[in-house]
């Protein structure tokens, strides 16, 4: 399992010309599920990123987790391009996503996994072409990868 975690000012999720989902204050997580995935990912993921100290306490450094910022939230988007594989040719394989099945089961167990964390996760469509705007805080963007945990 694959995230992209940006630290955002703001977000938001169009599909079509409707507004699906926002933001305010908190962390983007843009989630590619492989075949490989399993209820482990998903744990380790979700606390890894709940828990990462990405958000600046009162001298400016970056020292808060998720968990210590009252009012932060999360919006988690599906993007199996995460898991796109350009090391031979042009166009990207995606040969180890998760089928849609799999990769919607494990994307809805995550968002719960955030909610009975004590989250209330925005979220995308899964398997919709959706228009993310956000402004990102910082920059902060965090690449992380359940497989490169050790």
């Amino acid at each position: 399992m694959r995230a992209v975690i940006q630290r955002v000012l703001n977000a938001s999720v169009h599909v079509g010309n409707n507004c699906i989902s926002r933001l305010e204050r908190g962390l983007l997580i843009y989630l590619g599920v492989s075949e490989n995935d399993s209820e482990d990912d998903i744990k380790y993921l979700a606390e890894k990123i709940i828990n990462l100290r990405i958000f600046q306490d009162e001298k400016g450094k970056m020292n808060l987790s998720l968990m210590d910022i009252s009012g932060a939230d999360c919006m988690v988007i599906s993007q199996f391009t995460l898991l796109g594989d350009v090391r031979k040719g042009r166009r990207p394989s995606f040969s180890t996503a998760a089928g849609e099945l799999k990769a919607e089961t494990l994307y809805t167990a995550f968002v719960r996994y955030l909610q009975k964390q004590g989250f209330n996760p925005s979220t995308g469509q899964f398997k919709k072409t959706m228009q993310v705007t956000y402004t990102n805080d910082g920059p902060v963007t965090i690449l992380l990868d359940s497989k490169k945990q050790f």
